[in-house]
């Protein structure tokens, strides 16, 4: 005698995305997905900050100077009557556009030298590595305001300055990388297949190593420190650096250094969160 099995329902293609993207979140730590809204907010800042405030970043009233914060201002006014938020949301397209121009500069340089280094091996990676030793012997900051001192005070000269003297931190982050991913198994069966080194490095070696040299906060914190010793735009340049140094001159006004200095702590520690969960989960 036959028994009929009845066939198993099956969810709907769209349930089971909306279980699959529910799982996805519930992985994700609290402290993760707080970090990440803060990182869009500062993002959004950044490309469109006239749908976060109707205040100018330049232009003031100065009948509303010193006005503490508010409902109507919401870090309060600097000196000229400006709206403090405003220049916040405004000056984050200088403070991280530049950030992301100095990671770039020093994940492509350094990056090129670690992987090179780590993937070739050999007195490639002997002189390689002397020159990151001498940078390294360079305190990062002092580096950097060298540079930017020979280049000029502008925020663009800043964010390349910041660049050139992280080159020796990713250089030594790609270089570890790539000498443990290049040992790998899917590397070697590569090789087997008749992958030449070209191929391996760049096509196997290179999108392994990546993942672990994120370094956009440090660029955050040197640059800032940059602009709050003066090395940056000058004024009405809106800055979060120069926003914190123009508001220690008024001391019955903390919240001029306040907010924006709060900002820089936030982001980059949320920065910081998601670089290390992203490390761990790779």
């Amino acid at each position: 005698m036959s028994v009929a099995i009845a066939p198993q329902p099956t969810q709907p293609p769209a349930r089971r995305l909306t279980g699959a993207a529910r799982g996805a979140l519930t992985s994700v730590p609290p402290s993760v997905l707080l970090s990440s809204v803060v990182i869009l907010i500062v993002l959004l800042w950044s490309l469109f900050p006239g749908l976060f405030t109707s205040y100018s970043a330049v232009v003031g009233n100065p009948a509303d100077k010193f006005l503490g914060p508010s409902a109507q201002h919401w870090f309060g006014t600097d000196d000229l009557g400006r709206d403090e938020f405003a220049r916040v949301v405004y000056g984050a397209r200088s403070s991280v556009g530049t950030a992301l121009v100095a990671v770039g500069i020093g994940l492509f340089a350094g990056g090129l030298i670690g992987l090179l280094a780590g993937f070739f091996g050999g007195w490639v990676d002997a002189v390689l590595g002397r020159l990151v030793d001498t940078l390294l012997a360079i305190p990062y900051f002092l580096l950097a305001v060298v540079i930017v001192m020979g280049l000029g005070f502008d925020t663009i000269n800043a964010a390349i300055a910041t660049g050139i003297s992280s080159v020796a931190i990713f250089a030594r982050l790609m270089r570890a990388e790539t000498l443990k991913v290049r040992h790998s198994v899917f590397v070697e069966s590569s090789y087997l297949q008749g992958g030449s080194r070209g191929y391996v490095l760049f096509r196997h070696v290179l999108p392994n190593a990546y993942r672990s040299v994120l370094q956009l906060g440090q660029a955050i914190i040197v640059i800032a420190a940059l602009a709050f010793l003066g090395y940056g735009s000058p004024p009405p340049a809106s800055d979060w650096g120069l926003l914190v140094s123009a508001g220690q001159a008024y001391a019955t006004a903390p919240w001029l250094v306040y907010a924006p200095a709060i900002v820089i702590v936030l982001t980059v520690l949320s920065i910081n969160r998601i670089s290390r969960w992203l490390r761990k989960t790779s």
